[in-house]
C-alpha cells in the first residue's frame, strides 16, 4: 500500500507543524510532498497529480498550520479499513474565533450559489458529513480520479466556498460518502 502525505504551504511551515510531522507514525510505504504556492487550490491540484503519478493508493492531506498527535494517521487508517471507507476526516477546529469544527452538515451548490450548515452537536463516534476542510483528511486516490474525470479541475473553488469544500461537493456528486472520525 502506497500513501502520499500531501501538504500545501507557503514558503515556510511553522515549527510546531514540523515537529508534529516528524513524530507522525507512518502507515505502509509513505512519501511526503510539500507544494509551495500562494494559491492553495493550485497547490492541492499539483499534490493530487503527484499522488496519481506515484500510483499512491491513499492521500493524507494536512494543512501546514495544524498540530496533531503522532497516531492521527494510524487512527484514520484503522477507521477507514475497519469500516471500508474511502474518505475520513479527523476532527479539528478553526485557528481563530469562533473555534468551531471545520465540518459541515450540509452543503448545496447551484451554479455559483453556495450554502452550508454546520453541525449543532458533534457526535462522539464516526459520522457522515457534507463537507470539511482538508486540514486532516485521509482519502483513496480513486476519488481523485473520479472527481477529475467528471469535473476536471478537482480543487477549483466554487462561488464563495474554499477549494476543500468544493472538492467535497464534487466527491459527493461522484457518489462518495464523506465521514469524520472524532476520536
Amino acid at each position: 500500500m502506497k500513501m502520499l502525505i500531501a501538504v500545501p504551504c507557503m514558503d515556510q511551515v511553522p515549527a510546531m507543524f514540523a515537529q508534529s510531522l516528524a513524530m507522525l507514525n507512518k502507515v505502509g510505504e509513505t512519501k511526503l510532498s510539500f507544494q509551495v504556492g500562494s494559491l492553495i487550490y493550485t497547490s492541492r491540484n499539483s499534490l493530487a497529480t503527484t499522488a496519481l503519478r506515484m500510483d499512491a493508493d491513499w492521500v493524507f492531506w494536512l494543512d501546514s498550520d495544524m498540530v496533531f498527535k503522532p497516531d492521527t494517521l494510524e487512527r484514520l487508517w484503522k477507521t477507514a479499513q475497519e469500516k471500508d471507507l474511502d474518505f475520513v476526516s479527523g476532527l479539528y477546529f478553526r485557528r481563530v474565533a469562533p473555534y468551531s469544527p471545520v465540518l459541515f452538515d450540509k452543503i448545496e451548490i447551484e451554479g455559483e450559489l453556495c450554502s452550508w450548515s454546520q453541525f449543532k452537536e458533534i457526535p462522539q463516534e464516526l459520522f457522515k458529513i457534507g463537507a470539511c476542510g482538508f486540514g486532516c483528511v485521509l482519502m483513496k486516490t480513486d476519488i481523485l480520479l473520479d472527481v477529475q474525470a467528471k469535473h476536471g479541475n478537482m480543487f477549483a473553488p466554487i462561488g464563495n466556498t474554499g477549494e476543500d469544500v468544493a472538492f467535497c461537493w464534487r466527491a459527493r456528486d461522484c457518489g462518495y460518502d464523506l465521514w469524520c472520525d472524532p476520536s
